[in-house]
């Protein structure tokens, strides 16, 4: 499947996000065609289309806190209803939320450890 394509808007905004997280062990990367970002080789954050899926871990109050945000839901990148546990998806319209999630996800991938399985 096709990587969904990515509006100007979004892109900017991505971008920004990268920069405003400011830490030099943060990398800039690409997975099936799309867009993540990586502390240590371990994705937190990935641009799929017009939203950001972030690696919050299931249950978390964070990963419950952003499903709350408007338009957000589960991440599946494939479309096929098969959406990652520990991952929500907020859409471009609420990229003003992007960065403090941003910030959870990098604490969890930190917490769980170099290697985590993407989808879980």
């Amino acid at each position: 499947m096709a990587a969904p394509i990515n509006s100007e808007e979004a892109l900017e905004r991505w971008d920004l996000l990268a920069a405003e997280l400011g830490d030099p062990a943060i990398a800039r990367s690409r997975m099936m065609g799309r867009p993540i970002l990586t502390r240590e080789g371990t994705m937190f954050a990935c641009l799929n289309g017009d939203s950001v899926g972030f690696k919050l871990g299931a249950a978390t109050p964070e990963h419950e806190g952003a499903l709350l945000v408007p338009g957000a839901e589960l991440f599946d990148p494939s479309g096929k209803g098969r959406p990652f546990k520990d991952w929500v998806s907020i859409p471009v319209a609420e990229a003003d939320q992007w960065l403090p999630f941003a910030q959870c996800a990098v604490m969890h991938v930190m917490e769980a450890g170099p290697g985590s399985a993407p989808g879980s």
